[in-house]
């Protein structure tokens, strides 16, 4: 089971970066001749035009399946925050295999604990 939580990590921030990697490879195609920004001077607090285009999980696929570059990069950022909680999920399969009725009920509670602070507004 060890080795299959090692390989489910090695998978899931592989598959993260390429996801990401496609978003990068997709935004230079399509910007990469523009002049750069002026990020001399930020404005905090100010969101960007169509901020909830790659906010939500709607925003996100929405924008994937425009192929858009935000929506691409946010969809690796999503598959890298989904790693480590699959890595939980996989480990509580395994403590309830074994019968470890302790480590079962930790791993449930860390497993509640991200799920709920997850959805929370």
């Amino acid at each position: 089971m060890q080795l299959r939580i090692a390989r489910t990590l090695r998978w899931g921030v592989g598959i993260a970066c390429a996801l990401a990697a496609v978003g990068g490879c997709i935004y230079l195609v399509q910007h990469g001749a523009e002049p750069m920004k002026d990020y001399s001077h930020f404005s905090y607090g100010a969101l960007p035009e169509g901020f909830e285009n790659y906010t939500t999980l709607r925003g996100i696929l929405r924008g994937v399946s425009g192929f858009t570059a935000y929506g691409w990069i946010q969809l690796g950022v999503l598959a890298l925050l989904l790693t480590p909680v699959l890595r939980v999920l996989l480990s509580l399969v395994d403590f309830l295999r074994q019968r470890d009725w302790l480590y079962a009920a930790i791993t449930a509670a860390v497993l509640a604990v991200i799920i709920l602070n997850s959805v929370a507004p």
